[in-house]
């Protein structure tokens, strides 16, 4: 069985500070200032996104939002694998992997761990509880760049192993979004 590693999310102030000052520094005379979408990204937009990064966002709030679940990593395949693992209050919880999509991230399951794991809190039963299993792709979030390319069913065997060998699961359920359901369509 794999080491599974506790892992918290914690960025270096250094490195936020250097992603700030590229945003700061960018050069906005290399994109073209066309009207609407149909050429790429709108100009104007993307100003006021780059302007909202740099004077308003909260890394910190959003670091604390998502170190409120327990995160770990696992050597999968010789793959470093990141993901949140939340244990179901309930009797016998089935677990559940969740898969996230392409361009996308862990982000997308935290409205939904809580209730999934701990329906009861929600005015559900803890009988439907699940063991929440989200981990991020390979080469996305907090997981490893994978040495070479990789698929949806390289990944699916890379989860079914973090699910059974790592994990120790013997059945588990899988869902997922856009990439994440052709990975789940292998699990």
């Amino acid at each position: 069985m794999a080491a599974i590693r506790p892992f918290h999310i914690d960025i270096a102030d250094e490195t936020l500070e250097r992603i700030r000052s590229r945003v700061c520094d960018y050069c906005w005379d290399d994109m073209a200032d066309l009207d609407g979408w149909d050429h790429g990204s709108n100009l104007k937009y993307m100003k006021e996104l780059c302007d909202y990064w740099v004077a308003s966002f909260d890394w910190r709030r959003h670091e604390a939002e998502l170190n409120r679940f327990p995160h770990f990593l696992a050597s999968v395949d010789g793959n470093d694998i990141h993901y949140i693992h939340v244990k179901g209050s309930g009797p016998n919880p089935m677990p559940l992997i969740i898969s996230h999509g392409w361009p996308g991230s862990i982000v997308e399951f935290m409205d939904i761990i809580e209730p999934l794991a701990h329906p009861e809190r929600f005015g559900g039963d803890a009988n439907d509880a699940f063991d929440v299993i989200a981990p991020s792709l390979p080469g996305f979030g907090f997981s490893a760049k994978p040495a070479c390319p990789i698929g949806p069913r390289r990944i699916a065997e890379l989860f079914h192993r973090l699910m059974t060998d790592v994990l120790g699961y013997d059945d588990y359920l899988a869902q997922g979004g856009d990439w994440g359901g052709a990975i789940s369509s292998w699990l």
